[in-house]
């Protein structure tokens, strides 16, 4: 998943963010512009960090470049090592094992607690807390990141996103569709992919069906129709539901777009990565995933800002929302204490200072925006911190925006409103690992048994459920 991308964030707590902290008078005068603290004394190390996904194109490469020369020029005593990094569920428990990860690596909100129970993290409680804004995440975001005490071993890292529904704006115009229009309901969404690929021959949808990106992407379907692919009872017990009525229905919704309507691209090879190069590759009209995918498609698919891209909020109905999700940067355990006071500096310069201050935000703006190609600067994200910040970042950052912000009011105009749904709490990608099979069937066989394999699923499910709890 892009992390893409995962989060246990309740949608009450979402928007209730910590004021951004005042400078202390009293700060330390030789402490750095960001307030972290020096790592080591004068002691020199050396660390690798997650950088970018192995498709990222040579302006991204160059931003990132940019970046760490900067760091480096901040901080002499520190060397940074980026490495191509994409968090997937089928090697990531082989690296941490391994000790093959970099220092600062990524992983999904929802693998926060089980990998710190683990004993898998290293404690970098002392120097998140050091940083200027080091009591201002949201509590209830930065949990996913803590043990049961409050030490901190992981940060969000990366703005909350909600899964949204991506659209091709030229497709809709070719197939007589409005694309300043676009679907609020699921029967749209069937009627537009329909009309789509009935007019052009481009298939109206697609969905994920690989590997947890298709399991995940099926229970965004559900939870956008009032469903959950878990339950607790409020006491510690957890109960797998992956035969709740709402994820059968949007799995017969897509056998309709595939075997009634033929709108569904005949493919149950897409990942995250193998769907963004479909949708650039002008493969499909529509699909879901995170909302702030436009960057990936931006830095390592070729989409422009004249592309044609449209965003808008995912279809729901009754109690459903929109499925939530995002990224932690953790530090790995065996780091020193020299390299851990690095690795929190990193984190604090390549992914949050840039959301707190006005310097850092516009030197990394006008590093993306100035890149060959440009890269995406103002993309819609849920913030960190507070949206009264968020709307201030992009105030500091406007002379560098070069998204189709216009093309994506029917996901901004809600992205502060609009019912959000946490992940599942526990074995999250265990739940999705079951689920995507059913997907795949569903997409391959006409005939496939819906109600049986989410049976299987379902006690699968259970018991992974059982043996994380």
């Amino acid at each position: 998943m892009r992390f893409t991308r995962t989060t246990a964030l309740a949608a009450a707590g979402l928007l209730s963010f910590g004021l951004l902290a005042a400078c202390s008078d009293d700060a330390d005068p030789d402490a750095s512009p960001t307030g972290a603290q020096s790592a080591g004394g004068d002691e020199k190390v050396t660390i690798r960090v997650a950088g970018l996904l192995p498709t990222a194109d040579d302006a991204a490469k160059q931003q990132l470049a940019e970046r760490v020369e900067a760091f480096e020029a901040e901080y002499p005593d520190i060397t940074v090592e980026p490495e191509d990094y994409e968090w997937l569920n089928s090697t990531f428990t082989t690296q941490l094992a391994g000790g093959t990860l970099p220092n600062v690596f990524e992983i999904p909100l929802t693998d926060g607690k089980t990998l710190i129970e683990n004993g898998q993290l290293a404690d970098i409680d002392a120097q998140v807390r050091a940083l200027p804004y080091g009591e201002d995440f949201n509590e209830t975001l930065l949990a996913n990141g803590q043990d049961d005490a409050g030490t901190i071993f992981a940060v969000p890292a990366k703005s909350i996103y909600a899964v949204a529904l991506h659209y091709n704006r030229n497709l809709f115009e070719q197939a007589g569709l409005d694309p300043d229009d676009p679907p609020t309901t699921w029967d749209e969404v069937r009627a537009a992919a329909k009309t789509i690929h009935d007019e052009t021959g481009v298939a109206g949808y697609a969905t994920m069906a690989l590997d947890a990106s298709g399991g995940w992407q099926l229970a965004a379907g559900a939870n956008s129709r009032g469903g959950v692919i878990e339950t607790s009872d409020g006491s510690g017990a957890y109960t797998a539901t992956l035969t709740d009525p709402a994820v059968k229905e949007h799995l017969e919704w897509l056998h309709a777009l595939r075997w009634e309507d033929d709108s569904l691209l005949a493919r149950a090879d897409l990942g995250w990565g193998e769907i963004n190069a479909a949708f650039a590759g002008g493969e499909l009209a529509m699909y879901t995933s995170g909302s702030d995918v436009y960057n990936a498609l931006v830095e390592g698919n070729g989409v422009t800002a004249d592309w044609g891209y449209g965003l808008t909020a995912i279809p729901t109905s009754g109690d459903g929302g929109a499925l939530t999700g995002g990224t932690l940067a953790a530090v790995r355990k065996d780091s020193t204490d020299a390299e851990k006071d690095a690795a929190v500096k990193w984190i604090d310069w390549w992914y949050l200072s840039k959301l707190q201050d006005q310097d850092q935000a516009v030197a990394d703006a006008k590093t993306r925006a100035e890149a060959d190609p440009a890269q995406a600067v103002g993309t819609p994200v849920l913030p960190i911190f507070s949206e009264e910040l968020y709307d201030q970042n992009l105030e500091w950052i406007k002379d560098y925006v070069n998204v189709p912000l216009d093309d994506m009011t029917g996901y901004t105009d809600v992205m502060f409103t609009q019912n959000l749904v946490p992940e599942a709490s526990v074995a999250t990608q265990d739940l999705y690992n079951q689920l995507f099979p059913v997907v795949q069937a569903v997409i391959s066989d006409e005939g496939a048994d819906i109600d049986s394999l989410l049976e299987t699923a379902n006690t699968a499910g259970q018991a992974a459920i059982d043996a994380a709890s």
